[in-house]
Parts: C-alpha cells; structure tokens; sequence
C-alpha cells in the first residue's frame, strides 16, 4: 500500500516509520541528553577525579569541593525537570523552576572562584607553567553558561527557547570534561569539539522532527564556536593581551 505526493509514490510504511523517529526524538530527547551529558562529565573526570579530589597528594582548596557539589547538583536538578516534563508534570516542572534558577544563578559565581583558587594553586603549590593562559578556559565557559542561562530565565515563558537554551548552557558545563578525555579519544586542541557535537545533536532533533532549525541554534552555536576558537588561538600563541589580563585577575 502507498500514497501519493505530488504524483510520486510514498510507501505508507516508510512515513510511518519516519514519523514514529521523529515522535520518539519530540518526546524523549531533552530526557535522554539529560542522561548523556551526566555519562560524559563522569566519564571525563574518572580519569582524574581520584588524584585531584578523592585522594590528592596536596589538599585542594576547599572551593574545589563546593564546585563539585554544586557542578553536580545543576546535572541532577537538569536531569529531574527534564523528567518531570516528560512525564506531563508541567507544574512541578514550574514551581521548581525559580529554585534551578537561583541554583543557577550560583554556578558563574562558583564556577569563577574555584578557577582563580585553583590557578593560585597550581602556580604556588604544583608550579605549573602557562596557568595564566588556561585560566581563560573555565572563564570562557562561566560566561557562554551564564549568557545562554540568563536568556533560558528571559525566556521562561516561551518553553520552545527556554528548553534548547538550557540545554545549551548544561553543554557548556561539559568543557571540562571533554577536556579530560584521553589524547587517544580526544586532541586536545579539539576538546571544544565535543561540547559544540552536543548542541549539534539538537540541531539535528529539530531538523527530523520539524524539518528546520531552530534560531536558538542558528545564533547560538556560531556565536560558541567563536569564541571557543578565539580562546585556544589565545592560548596556543600565549597572547599578551591575555597574560595581562590574567595577571590583574590573579592579582
């Protein structure tokens, strides 16, 4: 049995099947990146976690921790409102939504202060080289969260922007983590890669379920790749307008 379309023949069987993907990817796919963006932070971090926070040879400073707590709590509370709307709890979904953004609120600031504790102390107690130019890093990601976030608040009210621009800001969080993964999985300079794949894959919801893109993406993910690419350039080359910077940040 087929239909027609504009003369050609669709094979009804086929439709199905394509709507039955696209149905499957609308209902459950903030669900499933709220379990896969968890995998990849464990993931990347088991690698270290052990010796840098569990069992480290020189005590962290306390901030580490906090960061940790709070880092993973943003994960859980991401996991347990994508759940709730898709199981139809849109009310709870609401009322928790002033506490995730007060839980929110809390990560540029803890996210930033465990950057500028953590490159005092690998300058002072590890004398790592080259801390002042990596500290661009975790900065960089506080302010891509922080602007996809504030808008995600913004637009509270309008769930199409509001859902892909928290789950931009959540992609955001997992720099860190890709930039764990094992040289042999992951070039380093490319560690951004990953972060920039994970928004990819909303792109590509939008585009099988409704055949577009949403604008979210469309400005958002150039505006990512820009300034990720401007941070490694910066990096790489040891610019000195960063140096500079940096040496004001840590005082």
């Amino acid at each position: 049995m087929s239909s027609t379309r504009v003369g050609i023949p669709v094979p009804v069987v086929q439709t199905s099947v394509a709507k039955r993907r696209g149905g499957l990817l609308e209902q459950y796919f903030y669900f499933l990146m709220a379990l896969l963006i968890p995998a990849i932070v464990v993931l990347g971090f088991s690698t270290t976690i052990n010796q840098n926070l569990i069992h480290p040879a020189i005590p962290r400073p306390f901030i580490l921790y906090v960061h940790a707590v709070v880092f993973s709590g943003w994960l859980l509370f991401f996991l347990i409102q994508s759940a709730l709307v898709r199981t139809h709890n849109v009310k709870w979904h609401r009322a928790t939504g002033w506490f995730g953004a007060a839980f929110g609120a809390l990560i540029p600031i803890v996210g930033t202060a465990t950057a500028i504790a953590m490159a005092h102390f690998n300058i002072d107690h590890l004398h790592r080289e080259h801390v002042e130019s990596f500290l661009m890093i975790p900065l960089w990601d506080m302010v891509a969260f922080t602007g996809a976030f504030a808008l995600a608040i913004y637009w509270r009210q309008k769930p199409e922007y509001h859902r892909r621009l928290v789950l931009i800001a959540t992609c955001a969080l997992t720099a860190a983590a890709f930039g764990r993964f094992p040289p042999s999985v992951l070039n380093p300079n490319f560690f951004y890669a990953g972060v920039d794949l994970l928004i990819i894959l909303g792109a590509c919801r939008d585009w099988i379920v409704a055949k577009k893109v949403h604008s979210v993406y469309l400005y958002a993910l150039p505006i990512l790749v820009i300034g990720q690419t401007a941070v490694i350039y910066t990096i790489n080359h040891q610019l000195s307008y960063w140096l500079r910077i940096a040496h004001a940040i840590l005082g």
